[in-house]
């Protein structure tokens, strides 16, 4: 699916999964060497995440039901642990891309197939 942050006019990602069932939530990103640029995953529900055994640093940005964007965190490495206790939801992305895109705290964030 293609995510836009709609205060900004951008486009955070334009081949984002969506893991949604307790195995692809699970799962994660785990195995997979990186993310190419417009990559993403989405996990609903979630309010944090661990980067333990993976292989490339992420963004990461925290939703709230209403889709405002409640935390970001850049360029986050390996054996992390990052939350956000009153997210719904979280989008992992390639590092960079929450500042290519200037996505922060308080915008609005808009899902598209």
């Amino acid at each position: 699916m293609i995510v836009k942050n709609q205060s900004r006019g951008t486009i955070i990602g334009d081949k984002v999964d969506e893991a949604s069932t307790a195995a692809t939530r699970r799962k994660g990103l785990l195995g997979r060497n990186g993310l190419a640029e417009g990559e993403g995953l989405w996990i609903v529900p979630c309010e944090s995440v661990h980067t333990f055994f993976m292989r490339f640093p992420i963004d990461l940005v925290y939703l709230s039901r209403d889709l405002k964007v409640k935390k970001v965190r850049h360029a986050v490495g390996p054996w992390r642990l990052s939350a956000c206790l009153t997210a719904h939801s979280l989008i992992e992305l390639p590092a960079g891309t929450l500042k290519r895109t200037e996505t922060r705290k308080g915008d609005r964030i808009v899902f598209e197939q």
